[in-house]
């Protein structure tokens, strides 16, 4: 049977795909500096026979064929998948995988020497051999699925959104902001923020973020908590890796560093097992995944009912006697920075807003890298008042996503966010009384229906459907804006 052959590639696929993502979590935590050329090409060499197997001339007929044969609904739907990421997979060449992951590993290495003293001068090669490849890739995929090049990149990350749908839910949500951020941040400075700073012991930090870790459904049995650079989720559904970064004098940072990623977690511990191997077991998108993400970080994790459970471990751990209107105030702030993963959930939508505007220049080629500094800081000024032209390392250098040749990505934060309160929604209508639930504790029926609506469904079903048998409408801006207002005003 061509299924047969399909599910015994697909299993040799997928543990590639496992060594490939326990090294790239090793290569961002553990792995000693000298070890990165090697890393490199031993990545690049498992992303071209990765990518060999999947294109080999026979899995065209075994797809055509398993077509015909007797399946299940569920194995009807592996081979649809499996079918879209063929064809996306195809689109390039081994050669260009291999080329193009060894360029990715070695700039990302770069950028993490580099990113610390803001030297964007010495880092301008590198992101311009990688934006040549991001555009070659492009063009290839856009041929070969009949889409815009940038299309073809965002399909990568988010199957099926379209950066003119997108422009126009972000149009809508950006004349929202404009008028609202200074509204919440004058509704933010008349709560009652703790006084004084104060240092807090990463090790306490870090007993802190894995007890509500923990408590919001985290299995430490099949996942971990490390410190990186950036934050990030990776490792593979029986053995996640996430990671924090930690501050000694705020420890809200990595905490809800630590929340987002958990969030990520979760719907990769919950994803259906028996189809793991497949692509239409894994998850629907990046949009999805953020959705999940921040779903834990800001529908519950910055939800007042939230920090009356949490805040007793808090004056355990911390040695904090914050009241919980303090807590809350300090959870709520509102205020415009430069640093996209540090931004309140009020102006994070502000900072992806930039990225995508940048990123669909530079790949359509209006926009060069030598010229990334002084357009970022043009829309610095416009969304935030502020200036980053004299600091790179908190302009275009603080993201990972470009210096590893994520181009197409960054979009899926806020869409995520759109989704989370859409999602949130639905939950409140399902469970009236959820935020009882929160303050006791208590997560468990939350859990049991992301568990039905998001993450059993993984990839059988596109996201477009996903969403709209879970909460009744397609994506769309006014439950974030509606959640923003209800949370933030005035």
């Amino acid at each position: 049977m061509s299924f047969a052959k399909l599910d015994e590639l697909c299993r040799i696929h997928s543990a590639i795909d496992h060594a490939q993502a326990i090294l790239g979590a090793d290569e961002a935590t553990h792995m000693a500096s000298g070890g990165g050329e090697e890393r490199a090409s031993a990545m690049g060499r498992l992303a071209a026979m990765s990518h060999e197997m999947l294109t080999a001339p026979e899995v065209a007929d075994w797809i055509a064929a398993a077509r015909q044969e007797n399946l299940d609904p569920d194995q009807q739907a592996a081979v649809r998948e499996f079918a879209r990421v063929h064809a996306n997979m195809t689109a390039l060449t081994a050669q260009f995988v291999e080329r193009q992951t060894n360029a990715r590993m070695r700039s990302e290495q770069l950028w993490r020497k580099l990113r610390p003293n803001g030297d964007w001068k010495g880092f301008e090669p590198a992101l311009s051999e990688l934006l040549e490849l991001a555009r070659e890739e492009a063009s290839m995929r856009g041929a070969a699925l009949g889409l815009d090049p940038y299309d073809a990149l965002i399909e990568q990350h988010d199957p099926g959104s379209r950066a003119g749908e997108i422009e126009k839910i972000f149009a809508e949500l950006k004349q929202f902001l404009v008028d609202f951020v200074p509204e919440a941040e004058e509704a933010g400075r008349r709560r009652k923020a703790p006084n004084g700073l104060r240092e807090f012991p990463v090790e306490a930090q870090r007993e802190l973020g894995i007890h509500l870790m923990k408590a919001v459904g985290f299995d430490f049995e099949h996942g971990s908590l490390s410190v990186s650079v950036h934050p990030f989720c990776g490792g593979v559904p029986t053995d996640v890796r996430i990671t924090t970064r930690y501050r000694n004098g705020d420890f809200l940072s990595a905490l809800m560093g630590v929340l987002h990623e958990t969030g990520h977690a979760l719907y990769e511990q919950n994803l259906p097992r028996k189809w793991h191997h497949w692509p239409s077991g894994r998850a629907r998108g990046m949009a999805m995944h953020e959705s999940q993400s921040l779903f834990s970080e800001k529908q519950i994790g910055r939800n007042p009912a939230f920090w009356r459970f949490a805040l007793p471990f808090v004056r355990e751990k911390l040695g904090v006697d914050w009241t919980i209107e303090e807590i809350v105030a300090a959870v709520l702030e509102v205020k415009r920075g430069l640093i996209r993963v540090d931004a309140d959930e009020v102006t994070y939508p502000l900072h992806v807003i930039l990225r995508f505007e940048l990123e669909r220049e530079l790949i359509s080629g209006s926009l060069s890298v030598r010229d990334i500094p002084q357009a970022w800081d043009e829309k610095m000024k416009a969304n935030f008042e502020l200036s980053t032209i004299d600091d790179p390392k908190d302009g275009p250098m603080q993201d990972v996503h470009w210096p590893a040749g994520v181009f197409g990505y960054f979009p899926s934060y806020t869409l995520g966010a759109l989704l989370a309160a859409q999602q949130w929604q639905a939950v409140v209508k399902a469970l009236p009384d959820v935020e009882t639930d929160i303050a006791a504790g208590r997560f468990d029926r939350i859990n049991d229906w992301r568990r039905d609506n998001i993450w059993s469904q993984a990839s059988v079903r596109s996201a477009d459907e996903i969403t709209r048998k879970a909460t009744g409408s397609a994506l769309n801006a006014q439950p974030f804006i509606e959640h923003l207002k209800e949370r933030y005003g005035a």
